[in-house]
């Protein structure tokens, strides 16, 4: 029996889900767990949204109902005991989900990940998808056209659309396909509009992203291989242009816009560590550089969060292992 096909026994032969994705979810992780949830909502089951992070206030509204919950101890105590399945969408690593980790390691239901990155944790008894897909909203589409499970409407297109469109980069990344644009094409035919979503997804903005761009950008520096670009967001700088997390988003993709840049890298100042951001060129494996500081994610595009260090603590030492990927 296939993925797809073991994916909706799981779900005819269950009731109640619970769904989450990563700390600060992008469109795709967004997209593919709000597209999941409709399609359970449609089946009449039982089903709750829950996160660790807020959703990004750009991407507010792929969420108009207001279905996902942002993750409080103290409320959500009981959830992993009121859910028969446990779906984790856009990563396959436990880690990520934070502090709903150590409840999704001991929930006692079925354990099932939707995801399309590499090195999935052997955690879950149903993995579904694959590297080969370009965005987890893509394995979603799949489900759907190879179950027959529901019929993609408008509310599911939106979600589907947004989560490829952003994974791939607005259609330049390598794993834009003939077939995915095959798979637009129908999502469009639901009515969607292309020019809004991309609208409300990157040209609506708060200033305080644009002012955190141009500080970041003022920081960028390049090493001595003339190959690797990087920069540096500190605490203090989030807090001058009045800033979230969340803006970050996207900034490190300016160092490879630089010539002769293969590989580019940015360090963030957290409370209590460092998240680095890594993208590359060619066939540059930042997911290998990203794992030997307990990261990872694509060839092209992946990450690491470090507690208990400072960026000058570890800046020369990430940098000195990114140049042997060169």
């Amino acid at each position: 029996m296939n993925q797809f096909l073991q994916l909706k026994k799981i779900i005819d032969e269950h009731n109640s889900f619970l769904l989450s994705t990563h700390v600060n979810p992008d469109a795709d992780a967004l997209g593919s767990e709000l597209a999941f949830y409709l399609i359970l909502r449609k089946l009449g089951k039982k089903v709750r949204v829950v996160n660790h992070s807020a959703t990004p206030y750009n991407l507010e509204f792929m969420d108009e109902e207001k279905v996902i919950k942002k993750f409080d101890p103290a409320i959500h105590e009981n959830i992993f005991n009121e859910a028969e399945v446990f779906i984790l969408l856009d990563l396959n690593q436990a880690g990520r989900i934070i502090k709903m980790e150590n409840g999704f390691r001991s929930f006692g239901g079925i354990k099932i990940c939707i995801d399309h990155h590499q090195d999935p944790e052997k955690v879950f008894d149903l993995y579904v998808g694959s590297t080969d897909y370009s965005a987890t909203s893509e394995i979603i589409y799949g489900f759907i056209k190879n179950t027959g499970i529901v019929e993609i409407d408008y509310a599911i297109a939106l979600q589907l659309y947004a989560g490829i469109m952003t994974d791939t980069g607005s259609f330049r990344f390598e794993r834009t396909s003939p077939n995915i644009h095959r798979i637009i094409a129908e999502l469009l035919e639901t009515g969607i509009n292309p020019t809004d979503i991309y609208d409300k997804i990157y040209n609506q903005f708060k200033s305080g992203r644009v002012k955190l761009l141009g500080e970041a950008l003022s920081t960028i520096a390049v090493d001595s291989t003339g190959q690797i670009a990087y920069m540096v967001i500190t605490k203090e700088s989030l807090q001058r242009a009045g800033a979230e997390e969340a803006d970050i988003d996207g900034f490190v993709n300016y160092c490879l816009t630089i010539q002769s840049i293969r590989l580019g890298i940015l360090f963030y100042e957290l409370k209590d560590g460092v998240k680095i951001s890594f993208r590359s060129k060619e066939q540059i494996p930042v997911n290998k550089l990203a794992s030997q500081f307990n990261g990872g994610g694509h060839i092209n595009a992946a990450g690491s969060r470090l507690f208990g260090v400072k960026v000058d603590e570890i800046k020369d030492k990430i940098i000195s292992a990114a140049q042997k990927y060169l």
